[in-house]
């Protein structure tokens, strides 16, 4: 079992955050310690009145979140009720068994985890000391529910295969070491040949990368900084300098990924092309292509220009850790072909073929009715016919002279 604790300034965020899931129908809520209403009961706002209602009693403290997520082998297989109590075991060994706080099992990855939600001031205002609890109290915790429940040894886990990519939520976390740890490991996984294409991975997880406006010093400079975002793109807080994070993921570090990653991934394509096949022969709108691709672990990213209409096209591929530009795989699969042939509307209602159907220029067919019809038909004068013309042309009337 690996455990994972971070702090931060908003239990808003983090409450927001493991809620956000639930609706998605990603996670779902196991227990609520220390609230008087059972779980089917508890609105949002019963949920957040009451850590605030604790945090709140001491303003000096601004780090008040406490979020913790505990990581199970691929391999195991925990009901809902062994969470839970693997929640409480360990909240009660690193000294939060008295403080109210949430378990939510999160269904969206590869491997079985739960996400824990408290603060760390207690019901007299006073803080409970977050200094080195991984490494002292955490730890101890850990082992000794390892041996209880027969869970696997987090020594025995390969430390890069087990650790996932967790997004960055803006004041629930501690934002520069988040986005270290999100940039590292997207750096290190996937195939990308390209800042637009290391973006496409990047922003899954609330994180971009800017070189800044084209006027700017920064971009004149070739430097690189990193933004929290939010659900819909935009920047939030203040960006942090490539050099500044650990590892210094500047743009001339990347562009020598972008030339290694272009040789990396070629055998790859071939497999993204046939998911991308698939999707295409179920999907009637650009909607329901994205959510089949979706399906196959593939998050396909529509560019658009301010007037609404597609000009790009990025495909990652989170199962193959690998990131293609839809041209990338051939002419049939840039932004454009694959427009022309699915309908953009929202209700999705349109089939392909209908698209197609209008895209097809309209010709007037002339019924057969024998030889004779036929070839009066062919012989009838058009309007295009110059006799045709002269007959429907308005008849010149003739000025009369004046005889003087």
């Amino acid at each position: 079992m690996v455990a994972k604790i971070k702090s931060g300034k908003s239990l808003k965020g983090a409450l927001f955050y493991n809620e956000q899931k639930v609706a998605d129908g990603k996670a779902l809520l196991l227990e609520a310690v220390g609230y008087a209403k059972e779980v089917p009961q508890l609105t949002i706002s019963d949920k957040l009145f009451r850590l605030q209602d604790l945090a709140g009693r001491n303003q000096r403290v601004t780090t008040n979140t406490v979020h913790i997520s505990l990581n199970f082998g691929l391999k195991e297989i925990l009901s809902a009720e062994q969470l839970a109590t693997i929640a409480g075991v360990y909240m009660e060994g690193i000294g939060f068994g008295a403080q109210p706080y949430l378990v939510y099992q999160h269904l969206d990855a590869g491997h079985p985890h739960i996400h824990i939600l408290s603060t760390n001031i207690d019901r007299d205002g006073k803080r409970i000391s977050l200094h080195d609890l991984g490494r002292t109290k955490s730890e101890s915790t850990r082992k000794e529910i390892e041996i209880d429940f027969g869970l696997q040894r987090a020594e025995d886990a390969k430390p890069d295969e087990e650790l996932r990519i967790e997004p960055v939520i803006y004041g629930a976390v501690h934002t520069k070491r988040a986005m270290e740890q999100v940039v590292r490991l997207v750096t290190n996984r996937y195939r990308f040949t390209s800042l637009p294409e290391f973006n496409a991975v990047l922003q899954q997880f609330n994180v971009l990368a800017d070189r800044g406006s084209q006027s700017s010093t920064m971009r004149k400079q070739n430097g690189l900084r990193y933004w929290v975002i939010g659900p819909k793109g935009t920047k939030i807080g203040v960006p942090i300098k490539a050099s500044a994070l650990k590892g210094k993921p500047t743009l001339k570090l990347l562009e020598q990924r972008f030339t290694l990653n272009s040789t990396l991934r070629r055998s790859l394509k071939e497999k993204v092309r046939l998911k991308v096949d698939r999707a295409l022969v179920g999907a009637r709108t650009i909607r329901e292509f994205q959510e089949y691709l979706k399906g196959e672990n593939i998050s396909a990213v529509i560019r658009r220009t301010d007037n609404g209409l597609i000009y790009g096209l990025t495909l990652v591929d989170n199962e193959l850790r690998t990131v293609f530009n839809g041209s990338d795989l051939g002419k049939g699969y840039a932004a454009a072909a694959i427009a022309s042939k699915l309908a953009d509307t929202p209700e999705g209602k349109i089939q392909r073929s209908q698209v197609w159907e209008k895209q097809r220029p309209q010709q007037t067919v002339v019924p057969y009715a024998g030889k004779e019809t036929l070839l009066n038909t062919l012989l009838a004068p058009t309007a295009d016919d110059p006799a045709t013309l002269a007959a429907l042309r308005p008849k010149r009337k003739k000025k009369r002279r004046l005889n003087l």
